[in-house]
């Protein structure tokens, strides 16, 4: 019975070597860097008030042009 567990136990151990074993196929990892240059448009670049202020002066702008072109040139009267 003892020679039965042992030869039992050596097969074990045998086959559990054997089933482990590298089966030599060789992989090769070919990492890269790659720089990308993304240009950011003006838009994007500037926050929403920054956006928002600018709008606020064209408006701003426009309406004092208006204004000053009602009043008119005091220069030729």
């Amino acid at each position: 019975m003892k020679k039965v567990i042992i030869v039992a136990a050596l097969a074990l151990v045998g086959f559990s070597f054997t089933s482990c074993r590298d089966t030599k196929t060789e992989t090769k990892e070919v990492v890269r860097e790659v720089e990308v240059e993304k240009e950011v448009p003006a838009e994007e670049s500037e926050g929403i008030l920054e956006r928002t202020a600018k709008e606020v002066d064209k408006e701003v702008n426009e309406e004092i042009n208006e204004e000053i072109d009602k009043i008119g040139n005091d220069d030729g009267q």
